[in-house]
């Protein structure tokens, strides 16, 4: 029996690691792909056009992985488009708007150097699923931080307008990176049964590269203690109502379309 309790709740913080991870690419995704036919240059359309693309697919394989462990029925559409905002676990970061070039460089900057030490550490997965959704994101995320980071150099150690307004948005959206290394009791679980790193543990080798990235870039690490959190545990931010409400309209004006 003990040994049964231990499999059900290790398959309920699977479940719930596979929400958290899927719902944060998702939702980024819908973010970039608001970019399409509005970015500054055409290259620059066709790249986050891509990102989006990726995170969506790695979005796909983990919905529908959680989907599978749930045995509810609910396959990635169901997950995707028939979830209010407190049933989505994603992180507060990858809600937050647009807003200009810059802002939207500093989120995914921040988040491509979190996202390719997490799934460099998820391709040693216990988990054979997991560890195959890591290995293949994590070519994908390399060349995302690659872009990203690039980006930030040449912004943050370019003009004095590109300078400033990509301090601006680093010093706004620092206060959500917190979030990203927080563990709670899903996390020791996982982490003691070897199925995912201990979020804590990504957080030394990412500020090894904050450090150096941003001094090529020529720009401050935000200082201060404060930081948002909740978007793991349902608690999010009005954003993520309109992002949903995009998202899902057609869905559910037409919940058994196939297309």
């Amino acid at each position: 029996m003990a040994d049964t309790d231990l499999a059900d709740r290790l398959k309920a913080e699977r479940i719930a690691l596979a929400l958290r991870l899927g719902d944060t690419s998702l939702i980024l995704a819908q973010r970039l792909s608001a970019w399409c036919g509005h970015a500054p240059e055409l290259e620059l359309d066709l790249a986050l056009s891509n990102v989006a693309l990726d995170l969506l697919g790695e979005a796909r394989m983990l919905l529908t992985y959680a989907g599978e462990l749930e045995g509810k029925g609910r396959d990635e559409d169901r997950l995707a488009y028939f979830r209010n905002t407190p049933e989505f676990r994603n992180v507060l970061l990858v809600e937050q708007p647009n807003e200009d070039f810059a802002v939207t460089i500093v989120r995914q900057f921040l988040f491509d150097a979190w996202h390719l030490e997490l799934a460099t550490a998820l391709t040693g997965s216990a988990d054979p699923r997991l560890a195959e959704i890591a290995a293949k994101t994590v070519k994908e995320a390399r060349y995302h931080r690659k872009f990203s980071t690039d980006w930030m150099i040449r912004l943050g150690d370019g003009t004095a307008e590109s300078h400033d307004r990509v301090q601006a948005a680093l010093d706004d959206l620092w206060i959500y990176t917190g979030e990203l290394f927080v563990s709670d009791a899903t996390d020791a679980a996982l982490a003691a049964a070897g199925i995912a790193p201990d979020p804590a543990s990504l957080e030394t080798p990412w500020q090894g590269f904050m450090d150096a990235a941003l001094a090529e870039a020529t720009l401050a690490k935000p200082q201060g203690a404060y930081m948002q959190a909740g978007g793991r545990d349902g608690h999010h931010s009005e954003h993520l109502d309109y992002i949903l409400a995009e998202m899902q309209v057609l869905a559910r004006a037409h919940p058994d379309a196939r297309w």
